[in-house]
């Protein structure tokens, strides 16, 4: 199964291919680490991030997307924007989204811890919320 796990942080989707057949964990390449939204009040941005998000599922042959979740208030809560770019993507025909939470995630590394170093997997430090989402998803 190949999936897209994403984390979302203020304006940006940042985003991590991962596979798993086997046993065996993969990182495609991927031509882009993250989507930046730069006006949320524009309906063609809004738009053309949609596009663009579904348009990299498709040529990746990719039918999951997992994401990471956020609060709803408080200290740590998503922002408005980020909310929007969840719903995007929610609404993107042919893709299944799945949410997975911090506390879940730990669970999973906890009982499955990662392999190998973080910095061994050649992506991004940035992509590093986003990736173990999508393992900790894949290790269920």
């Amino acid at each position: 199964m190949k999936i897209c796990a994403v984390e979302l942080r203020s304006n940006e989707a940042v985003i991590c291919l991962l596979s798993k057949s086997n046993g065996m964990f993969d990182l495609p390449e991927c031509r882009t680490q993250k989507f930046i939204m730069q006006d949320s009040l524009d309906n063609m941005q809004m738009k053309d991030f949609q596009f663009a998000f579904k348009k990299l599922l498709e040529d990746y042959q990719v039918s999951h997307v997992v994401i990471r979740t956020r609060e709803t208030r408080g200290k740590f809560a998503g922002s408005a924007v980020g909310f929007k770019l969840e719903a995007a993507i929610q609404l993107i025909d042919g893709i299944e989204v799945d949410f997975i939470t911090s506390n879940e995630i730990k669970q999973n590394l906890k009982r499955n811890p990662l392999a190998i170093d973080f910095r061994a997997t050649d992506l991004r430090q940035f992509q590093e919320a986003a990736f173990t989402t999508g393992y900790a998803y894949l290790s269920k």
